[in-house]
């Protein structure tokens, strides 16, 4: 059972954004920056693009409001997506606020948000979601 597994069935706490029957999106603890949003499938596949065809065409409409919600939050150019998958090996997507190419760098040093940070990050994109 991965992290994500655990996070999904309740055993560990998220900061949860959305969740229907096959998706669930949360806050990554360790953003890039104020707003990256975790979205992973209920079910356990490690390789993204190993999805079948329907989760991949749902995951982004799914994320699509999510993204909208994001970008209305916080002060950015677009919501980019990335799919990287070697953190954890279970699917997922990050939504992160950018405003430039480099904003997707996960090269970059994490920030370390403090839980009341954590709840005003998830209330802010909780209150633009439509």
């Amino acid at each position: 059972m991965t992290i994500f597994s655990k996070i999904i069935a309740g055993e560990i706490p998220s900061y949860k954004i959305a969740e229907n029957d096959s998706f669930y999106a949360f806050l990554d603890i360790y953003p890039l920056v104020k707003g990256h949003v975790l979205v992973v499938p209920k079910i356990e596949t490690d390789c993204f693009f190993d999805l079948d065809n329907n989760y991949l065409a749902q995951i982004l409409l799914f994320a699509q409001p999510i993204a909208k919600a994001i970008e209305k939050a916080f002060q950015c150019n677009r919501c980019g997506i990335s799919v990287i998958g070697l953190e954890v090996p279970h699917a997922h997507m990050h939504l992160v606020p950018i405003n430039s190419a480099d904003d997707l760098n996960f090269n970059r040093p994490k920030l370390n948000l403090s839980t009341e940070e954590l709840k005003q990050v998830q209330a802010a994109i909780l209150a633009k979601i439509e």
